[in-house]
């Protein structure tokens, strides 16, 4: 039998690694400890380049960086003159014409309402006067860091009115008005969590297992990625990826074989013998968990983007790291000193939950009503979904708090500027005054700039700002965009580029070409998890439950961030207008793999009651009671995990971790706790169709007595 098998091989594995044990702790902390040292080292190599090669945008942009050295894929910074209440620029000109000639410093594009073909009513109105400046920028995650104190060096001084120059723009404002602060802060948040959360679980210093286990895949997986960095650019997200969902991973995983191993030992068995069977179920659930999830992370390896295939195989590091530790590292240390940590608690017991038990059986009892009212509440969720739209946060969403960037965008915007001039529209063409003829008449444009001079053309080429009227990320907005490029279409030479177009692109190239990668790990989800239960209907039931899982953590998503509910209490910020375009792809690939965790963590206990002679009802309350604690457990510490990467002073960051939270809770309560044992007692018997073979039960004393004799009461 194939399941015969596979504790065979567990049982194996067990016994080399029992047998072995200085070598794995040596290995493992040779690992670690390399790992932990070079980690700062691995981080500064991590990218932050979110381009799509082979788009549209992306081929503008690299021609214009090319010829002009500025610009494109970065967004100009902003420097904004208060003028006194009533004035005029006409008014304060010669004071305003002394800052802008600070700010033409060679290798600088600069457009001022000074300039004659540069929309002077777009860069003024209602005493605000605004120069749109861009310096070369750098690789990192501030484009500007060299810019900016040259910026700040030339304005010393300067004044218009008395009022000095301030500094904004989306390079500024993206980087949360606070100081950059390591990924340790963020781990350090999420461990805190968890080791209450696990000193409420087993209330000894066994608490601290999972936390080892935990900092020794980490500091792997960082080392993994260091390599990794060698070979291909690897984006500046996969380090919070490594630090919080590889601790959440790690831990979930060291929780089902300590528990297990808890369980055994309660049951009379010696601490070898626990470790053994510990490894042989809940091992083998682990290794099951581990590569579901990391084949949900082939739906980003695939995909178009490079940042996001760099996600992909960050992300893939994780999961097959936390297996190998927990399959290794935590058998031994169970083996050495798991009895001597099980202080001050010293009275052994089974893990079955009483709560859970009722839980269980109350789900079971009433099946159609706990799946009808489980049905509707994921629906309900997900339905804002339905209106969800996808491209980067609209400038007034980051533009929160009371830093001097912050307020003075307010202020522009508050005075009436167009929403879309913090990130115009770039036109790189042989003729610009056709295009300043025809893209000023284009519907949803606030004006056209077009300075004259060597930093605007060269070669016979040229470069025309578009301002749009509306914030591009807005729905009228990305229907001037769409405007915009159609009308550009029949300029001599023209290429669009800009952060718009380019963040425009890169929707397309996702979800425009990319339709396949949700079928492709469905179906290679499937047919790793058909044979492991033995089944049919559990692996499609367990697909179509996370696919419903993930929309209504969508739909929660769209509601909070893109509509604006609760954002201002949870976040201190207003609504994105959209969500990041690659926030549904990467949470998918995450949440797919995370919530197939915690199902094949319930199945294979329910899997495992069926085959020691139970009913399908007494194999799901079984299965409740054992694992929904540990389930509930679990989540937790990846919903606190979430949480802190919520803390990240980045938006998209926020999003993505907001989305990753949600859909965690959901899953573990919703879908776990009741619509998964409701719709296994609906199904019955057409739960354990497999038809390659006639399905036997395996008898009695094939599993362990203690087991059985305690399941028999569900």
């Amino acid at each position: 039998m194939v399941d015969g098998v596979e504790e065979e091989t567990m049982g194996r594995v067990a016994d080399w690694v029992l047998g072995h044990r200085r070598t794995v702790v040596l290995a493992w902390l040779a690992l670690a400890v390399v790992g932990g040292v070079l980690a700062p080292t691995t981080i500064d190599r991590l990218g932050f380049d979110f381009s799509t090669p082979g788009q549209p945008a992306y081929e503008a942009n690299e021609a214009i960086t090319d010829q002009f050295g500025n610009g494109a894929a970065i967004g100009p910074l902003l420097v904004t003159v208060p003028l006194p209440e009533g004035s005029t620029v006409a008014e304060n000109q010669a004071e305003l014409a002394a800052v802008v000639e600070r700010l033409r410093q060679p290798g600088w594009r600069v457009a001022s309402p000074l300039d004659e073909g540069a929309a002077a009513d777009v860069l003024a109105a209602d005493g605000n006067a605004v120069v749109l400046v861009w310096p070369p920028a750098v690789e990192g995650p501030a484009p500007y860091a060299a810019a900016l104190p040259q910026l700040e060096g030339a304005l010393q001084g300067a004044t218009v009115a008395g009022a000095e120059p301030v500094v904004t723009g989306t390079p500024v404002l993206a980087e949360g008005g606070g100081e950059e602060r390591p990924i340790i802060v963020e781990i350090a948040l999420g461990a805190g969590g968890a080791i209450v959360v696990l000193a409420l679980v087993f209330g000894s210093l066994l608490a601290l297992v999972p936390l080892l286990v935990a900092a020794v895949a980490i500091t792997t997986t960082f080392l993994l990625v260091l390599l990794l960095t060698t070979v291909i650019d690897v984006s500046f997200i996969v380090q919070y990826l490594v630090g919080l969902i590889g601790l959440g991973v790690a831990i979930d995983y060291s929780l089902l074989v300590v528990m297990r191993w808890r369980e055994e030992r309660a049951a009379g068995a010696d601490d070898l013998v626990a470790v053994r069977t510990a490894m042989t179920t809940a091992g083998r659930a682990v290794v099951f968990s581990g590569v579901t999830v990391a084949i949900s992370l082939l739906s980003l390896v695939v995909l178009p983007l490079p940042f996001l295939r760099t996600v992909g195989f960050g992300g893939l590091f994780i999961p097959l790291v936390s297996v190998l530790v927990a399959l290794t590292l935590l058998p031994v240390l169970l083996a050495s000193v798991g009895p001597r940590l099980e202080w001050p608690r010293r009275r052994l017991r089974g893990t079955e939950s009483r709560t859970w038990h009722r839980v269980g059986t109350t789900v079971v009892r009433h099946r159609w009503v706990a799946a009808a009212l489980a049905t509707a509440v994921l629906l309900l969720l997900a339905s804002p979904v339905l209106g969800i739209k996808l491209g980067t946060p609209q400038v007034s969403a980051i533009a929160t708090g009371s830093s001097p960037a912050a307020t003075a965008f307010q202020q522009l915007t508050g005075a009436g500027l167009p929403d879309g001039l913090a990130r115009p529209v770039e036109v790189l063409t042989d003729d610009r005054a056709a295009a300043v003829e025809r893209l000023s008449a284009v519907e949803g444009v606030a004006g056209v700039l077009a300075p004259a001079g060597g930093p605007w053309e060269q070669g016979g080429t040229g470069l025309v700002d578009v301002v749009l009227a509306d914030d591009p990320s807005s729905t009228a907005g990305r229907e001037a965009l769409t405007a915009v490029r159609a009308a550009a279409d029949g300029l001599p030479g023209a290429q669009v580029g800009g952060t718009a177009a380019g963040y425009a692109d890169s929707v397309e190239a996702i979800y425009g070409n990319a339709w396949w990668v949700l079928p492709l790990v469905v179906v290679i989800t499937f047919a790793l998890l058909a044979p492991a239960l033995r089944s049919i209907w559990l692996p499609v039931k367990a697909l179509v439950l996370n696919v419903v899982s993930i929309a209504a953590a969508y739909g929660m998503t769209v509601w909070i961030w893109q509509e604006g509910n609760l954002t201002d209490l949870l976040f201190g910020a207003s609504a994105t207008g959209t969500l990041t375009f690659w926030v549904p792809v990467a949470a998918f690939s995450f949440l797919f793999g995370l919530s197939m965790d915690y199902e094949v963590f319930i199945l294979s206990r329910i899997r495992e009651g069926r085959d020691a002679g139970m009913s399908t009802d007494e194999a799901t309350v079984h299965g409740v009671a054992y694992t929904g604690g540990l389930v509930t457990s679990a989540a937790l510490i990846l919903f606190l995990a979430f949480v802190a990467l919520s803390t990240v002073p980045v938006v998209d960051v926020k999003i993505f971790a907001t989305t990753l939270a949600l859909g965690i809770l959901l899953d573990a309560t919703v879908v776990r706790g009741v619509l998964t044992p409701a719709l296994v007692a609906l199904l019955g018997e057409v739960n354990w169709w497999w038809p390659f073979r006639r399905y036997g039960h395996r008898p009695a004393h094939a599993r362990p007595r203690h087991a059985h004799a305690r399941s028999t009461r569900a």
